[in-house]
């Protein structure tokens, strides 16, 4: 019997291979959506020093433009935070689509890759069927001829 043939493999290869890609694009979103995170830590805790370098140079005494030029500083430092954060939650919802994607795309797959398997398996039985067959002709041949030998 001639060899198994499945007639969506190159559809199967093709889906695979969309899979792969949004799988790393994915992975590059996750990363930019981990440095924003890391870069939104970094600059809450140059806040949090700052305000307390600030608030102990209060207390030591300071120049009216020393204080002015902490909380303009502090101001940016906010600033920088709230752009962080909204960027942040731009790369969050990016993240989600291209999880979505993915898992579309997996399902896709999955699907086909099913198919295969159910169609490989009955292959199989049918290759069994035709072996079990070949063996019974083979039995009643060899039983008929030792008859006719006999």
């Amino acid at each position: 019997m001639k060899k198994f043939f499945f007639p969506l493999d190159t559809v199967l290869r093709y889906k695979e291979q969309v899979l792969d890609s949004l799988k790393g694009e994915h992975a590059r979103i996750l990363a930019k959506v981990r440095e924003c995170e890391h870069a939104i830590d970094e600059l809450e805790f140059q806040h949090r020093q700052c305000t307390i370098e600030f608030r102990n140079n209060k207390m030591a005494g300071m120049k009216i433009n020393e204080i002015h030029t902490y909380e303009n500083y502090l101001d940016s430092l906010r600033i920088k935070i709230q752009k962080k954060r909204e960027l942040l939650a731009v790369l969050q919802e990016q993240e989600e689509a291209k999880r979505n994607e993915v898992v579309e795309a997996k399902k896709e797959t999955s699907s086909i890759d099913k198919l295969k398997e159910r169609k490989r398996f009955e292959y199989e039985k049918e290759v069994q069927k035709q072996e079990e067959h070949f063996i019974e002709e083979f039995v009643t041949t060899r039983d008929a001829m030792a008859r006719l030998n006999g």
